[in-house]
């Protein structure tokens, strides 16, 4: 089993679902950063994960890359939610935003506000205001979720 798949299953089994694991650089230190979602939903909405969990998983997932290293070198292992708003980069992304809004650029600088109504093989199918436009993932540039205050 992969690193990716390993913190999954430890993700998993405390009820919850992993987003991402990236490795990122900030301020010259390495961060490899886990984002968990609630597999819950209330009201339309994921519910929040508590920072009582996210020190949970960060016990339970340390451990494991003591003995298998995301990266060479000295890293600080941060684990929390995705977010509110939160970058939309693979196509599982997207179908764990169903329902969610949505902003994309896409072919040609073309902006797209509005509902993710469903992912179907690489379209993803947006409700704005007045239509259900359909975008290829593949002409997607840069993608988040937004809310409105």
């Amino acid at each position: 089993m992969s690193l990716q798949s390993d913190i999954e299953s430890i993700v998993k089994s405390v009820g919850l679902e992993l987003y991402d694991a990236v490795i990122v650089s900030e301020h010259d230190e390495t961060i490899y950063r886990v984002s968990v979602m609630s597999t819950e939903v209330e009201d339309g909405k994921r519910k929040g994960v508590s920072l009582d969990t996210c020190v949970e998983l960060t016990h339970m997932i340390s451990p494991l890359l003591d003995v298998t290293p995301p990266v060479a070198g000295d890293y600080r292992l941060e684990v929390g939610t995705a977010g509110i708003e939160r970058k939309l980069t693979n196509i599982a992304h997207f179908k764990k935003s169903t329902g969610e809004k949505v902003s994309l650029l896409h072919s040609g600088k073309e902006k797209t506000r509005g509902v993710l109504v469903k992912v179907e093989g690489s379209t993803l199918f947006i409700q704005t205001e007045d239509e259900t436009v359909e975008v290829d993932f593949n002409d997607v540039i840069k993608a988040k979720t937004y809310f409105e205050w």
